[in-house]
């Protein structure tokens, strides 16, 4: 099933995102979590959305349910190194070393790999 998401859905987004990094630097981590929420089902393809929930999560000590949205998060960016970093940090503020690990080699690995199709910046006609 394809799901449009509209202008409107996206500054929707934009617009709850902006208030959980407002509430979370207010010291508000469970209506920062609410907001981000939001956001997400407004256009749950927006990641800042999905980051800042991580993050929110990860502060307020529910690492569980901070891996649980960096999850997500994978899934929705598999190949962006910064996903794999927010699970790795989330993994490993649960003690979950091994795993933590793991998601860190992976986010290296991608950086990597950006990094090898990035050209080269410079004069190369030497």
């Amino acid at each position: 099933m394809l799901i449009r998401v509209t202008a409107s859905d996206r500054t929707s987004a934009e617009r709850l995102s902006q208030r959980g990094l407002d509430l979370l630097a207010e010291g508000h981590p469970a209506e920062a979590a609410s907001a981000f929420r939001a956001a997400i089902a407004a256009d749950g393809s927006y990641y800042e959305a999905h980051h800042g929930l991580v993050r929110t999560l990860r502060d307020a000590g529910e690492f569980e349910k901070a891996i649980g949205a960096a999850l997500a998060l994978t899934a929705l960016t598999p190949m962006d190194p910064l996903a794999h970093t927010a699970l790795s940090i989330s993994l490993q503020a649960a003690g979950r070393i091994p795993e933590a690990e793991a998601a860190a080699a992976r986010a290296r690995i991608l950086e990597w790999r950006i990094q090898l199709q990035t050209p080269p910046r410079g004069n190369q006609s030497q």
